[in-house]
C-alpha cells in the first residue's frame, strides 16, 4: 500500500513533466514540432497505464529521475556560436525586416553586407547613421543580374580571404489588390521576378562563397505559400515556388555543410504596406488596365472593397519586428538551427487548422480570418434578395469591424 501511494505521487510528479513539456512545444508556435507533441502525449498515455498497474516505488523513480533527465537536456538552451569573424549578406535592406536585420547584427559585431535599391534613400541614410563602419551598402537590384554579379565582386573584395558566414534573402515585391482573375499578369511576374528569379540569382551567385565556409542560407517567406489566402494569388504563388526551391536546396547543400532555413512571418507593418498612396495608385492601375467586360462582371465596388480591406488590415499589423529578426539571428547562430521558424503571433492555430482539419474548415478559417468579402460581384447580384445598395452598405459595415480582425500573411516584404 505504501508502495501505491510513494508511486501516485511519483506518477503526479511525471505526468506534469510529460504534460508540461507538451504544452510548452505547443506554445512555442513551432509546427514542425507538432511530431515531437505527438510523441510527449504517447509517452504520457504509456506512463499512465504503467502506473495504473501500481508500479513499484522503486521503479517509478527510476521513470521520474529519466524523464526529468530527458525534460532538461531538452529544454536547456543550447548556447550560439560566436560572432566574430562573420560576414552576411542581406538583401532589401531600405526598410522593414532588412533594415532592422541589418542594424541588429551589426550591433551584434557582424560584418554586414546590405543591399538596397536607392543609396540617397531614408532606409541607407538611417543605416549609415546608426550602424558601425563594419557595415557596408550595396546598391542592388536583385532582377539585375549583373547588379547583383557586381555586389558579389564588391562584397569578395571587402572580405579578401576571409569567409561569407551567411546570406539572408529578404527582398521582396507584393501587389495585393483583388482576385486572382482580377490581378494584372504584370503583378504576377513582378512577383515572380523579385521573390523567385531575384533570390535566386542571389543564392546561386553567392553560393560558392557559402559553400567554402559552411555557412548558412536564411529566406524570409510566408505563410501565404502554403495556403490560400483570398487575394493573394500572385503573392503567393511566387511564395510557393520559392519555398520548394529553398527546400530543394536545404536537401542539396547538406553534403557541403551549408544549413538552410526558412521563415514565415505573420502579420508584420513593413515597406509599402501602410502607405496609403502607393494602395491609391496601384487601384488606379488596377481600374485602368482591367478589361471592360471583366470589371463591369464583378463591379467597382467589389474591387474599393478589397482595397480598402487591405488598407484596413495594413494598419492593425505588427509594428514590432523583433519576432522576425530573433528568428533570423537564431537560424545564423545556432548550432542545429531550425529548418523552418514561424515568427509571429498566431500562426500556431492557423497552421494547426489548415494541416490537421478538413478542408473545408480549413477554407472558411481562412476566408473569415483574413478578407472578410461582403460585397458579392455585380453579375452575382441577380439572384432574389439582393441589391447593390444593400452590399455598397456592407463596405461601410465591413470597413468597421475590419479593425478588430488581424491577418496572419505578411503584406510586403
Amino acid at each position: 500500500m505504501e508502495d501505491c501511494a510513494v508511486s501516485f505521487w511519483i506518477y503526479i510528479g511525471v505526468m506534469s513533466i510529460i504534460v508540461g513539456g507538451a504544452v510548452k512545444k505547443f506554445l512555442a508556435f513551432h509546427i514542425s514540432a507538432m511530431p515531437s507533441v505527438l510523441a510527449w502525449l504517447g509517452a504520457t498515455l504509456l506512463v499512465e497505464r504503467l502506473f495504473a498497474l501500481c508500479m513499484p516505488a522503486v521503479l517509478a523513480r527510476l521513470v521520474l529521475c529519466v524523464s526529468c533527465w530527458l525534460y532538461f537536456t531538452w529544454a536547456t538552451p543550447k548556447p550560439s556560436l560566436p560572432v566574430e569573424g562573420k560576414a552576411v549578406f542581406i538583401t532589401g535592406c531600405d526598410s522593414g525586416f532588412g533594415n532592422a536585420t541589418a542594424r541588429r547584427l551589426d550591433a551584434m559585431g557582424f560584418e554586414v553586407f546590405a543591399t538596397v535599391l536607392n543609396l540617397d534613400g531614408e532606409g541607407a541614410k538611417h543605416l549609415r547613421r546608426v550602424c558601425s563602419s563594419r557595415l557596408t551598402l550595396l546598391q542592388v537590384d536583385i532582377t539585375q543580374p549583373q547588379q547583383v554579379q557586381q555586389a558579389l565582386l564588391d562584397t569578395k573584395a571587402k572580405l579578401g580571404m576571409r569567409d561569407l558566414w551567411g546570406l539572408v534573402n529578404n527582398a521582396g515585391w507584393c501587389v495585393n489588390i483583388g482576385d486572382a482573375e482580377l490581378s494584372l499578369m504584370s503583378n504576377y511576374r513582378g512577383c515572380m521576378e523579385v521573390n523567385f528569379f531575384g533570390t535566386l540569382t542571389v543564392t546561386r551567385t553567392f553560393l560558392p562563397l557559402l559553400r567554402q565556409a559552411k555557412g548558412r542560407i536564411v529566406t524570409i517567406s510566408s505563410p501565404s505559400g502554403e495556403h490560400p489566402f483570398p487575394c493573394l494569388a500572385s503573392y503567393g504563388a511566387s511564395k510557393a515556388a520559392l519555398n520548394l526551391l529553398i527546400n530543394t536546396l536545404r536537401h542539396e547543400l547538406e553534403p557541403w555543410g551549408v544549413k538552410v532555413s526558412t521563415i514565415l512571418p505573420s502579420s508584420f507593418k513593413t515597406g509599402q504596406s501602410s502607405n496609403t498612396e502607393y494602395w491609391e495608385k496601384e487601384y488606379k492601375k488596377l481600374i485602368q488596365n482591367l478589361p471592360p467586360s471583366l470589371l463591369k462582371e464583378y463591379g467597382e465596388e467589389y474591387l474599393l472593397e478589397t482595397k480598402e480591406l487591405f488598407q484596413s488590415y495594413a494598419k492593425t499589423a505588427n509594428e514590432d519586428l523583433s519576432p522576425v529578426i530573433n528568428t533570423i539571428v537564431d537560424a545564423l547562430l545556432s548550432p542545429h538551427p531550425q529548418v523552418r521558424y514561424y515568427a509571429g503571433p498566431g500562426l500556431t492555430l492557423m497552421y494547426l487548422i489548415c494541416s490537421y482539419f478538413p478542408v473545408s474548415i480549413s477554407d472558411r478559417f481562412l476566408q473569415k480570418l483574413f478578407v472578410q468579402k461582403k460585397v458579392m460581384p455585380r453579375a452575382l447580384m441577380k439572384q432574389p434578395g439582393l441589391s447593390l445598395n444593400d452590399n455598397n452598405n456592407s463596405i461601410k459595415e465591413n470597413m468597421n469591424n475590419s479593425n478588430n480582425n488581424n491577418s496572419f500573411t505578411k503584406i510586403i516584404d
